[in-house]
């Protein structure tokens, strides 16, 4: 089953007077990138919780937002009382040099992170880091539910693609079939044309001449390297690890193949099966790039 690179999820725990939330969100991009926004007391946790997303996502931009809150009495926050105490003397100062009447007020204070501080208390970052786990599991758990739920409609729709481009194959091979005499007919007319003499027409290297056309006209070798990278496109939709770079390279090979069939069948209707071709390729290519 694929996986979709664009997801959501939002997981809550609750221990110890501790409550968390976490949301992850989640985008395409060609490798993995973490961005993690946490508290303040927790900010030495953020390769940890990185590490935790690798082991379930494998590549995409994530964003993780973490929101922790304490009971009352459970707050680790502490006052800084000489960090308040020189702040409000250099405001004082400042109101003086600038002759200001209004006061210094708590508010005014509050505004400098140095004066309340978070107790850098070592089991109280264990006991938050447990609970973030357990949300942020909860969040990746749903994330993850959503990515494989867009994921198995955009393999259907990949699915329903590659089918039509072997139903285009095998028209192609029997409007290719089919130029190969006509071109013969066509060669051996314009020769005629040319030469009033019939014995001057040497059959053997006319012969050796059809032969060489009809090894041009044939595309059987594009077409059967053409069906078996869809055969492995197939395959790699059903894995259950990230396929996205070999899905993408295998896109590029039926290009390539693609390409060639139009290059060798001077066809109108083998052009416009071609065309109509490398436009299937081009937006599964452009689904791909959204998928892990």
């Amino acid at each position: 089953m694929i996986l979709s690179m664009t997801g959501y999820g939002r997981g809550e725990a609750i221990a110890g007077g501790i409550s968390c939330t976490v949301e992850v969100r989640s985008v395409n991009s060609r490798f993995l990138e973490v961005v993690a926004r946490l508290p303040r007391t927790l900010a030495q946790r953020e390769n940890d919780l990185k590490e935790l997303v690798r082991t379930q996502v494998s590549r995409g931009k994530v964003s993780v937002s973490v929101t922790l809150q304490r009971d009352q009495n459970g707050l680790p926050l502490s006052i800084n009382t000489s960090a308040a105490k020189s702040y409000y003397k250099l405001l004082n100062q400042l109101r003086k040099a600038v002759n200001i009447r209004e006061q210094v007020k708590l508010e005014h204070l509050l505004k400098f992170s140095e004066v309340l501080e978070a107790e850098e208390a070592k089991e109280s970052d264990e006991e938050e880091w447990a609970v973030v786990q357990s949300g942020l599991r909860k969040a990746l758990d749903a994330l993850n539910a959503m990515r494989a739920q867009e994921g198995g409609e955009m393999a259907k729709d990949l699915k329903g693609r590659v089918e039509w481009m072997e139903r285009a194959l095998g028209e192609i091979e029997e409007k290719a079939k089919q130029r190969i005499p006509e071109e013969r007919k066509r060669l051996e007319e314009r020769v005629q044309l040319l030469v009033s003499d019939k014995a001057v027409i040497d059959q053997n290297r006319l012969e050796l001449e059809m032969i060489l056309l009809a090894d041009k006209l044939d595309v059987t070798e594009e077409c059967v390297r053409y069906r078996s990278h869809t055969k492995f496109f197939l395959e790699a939709l059903g894995k259950k690890e990230p396929v996205g770079r070999t899905l993408s390279f295998l896109i590029q090979e039926m290009n390539r193949e693609a390409n060639t069939i139009g290059s060798k069948s001077n066809d109108a209707a083998i052009a416009h099966l071609v065309v109509r071709l490398k436009e299937e390729l081009e937006k599964i290519r452009e689904q791909l790039q959204n998928i892990e």
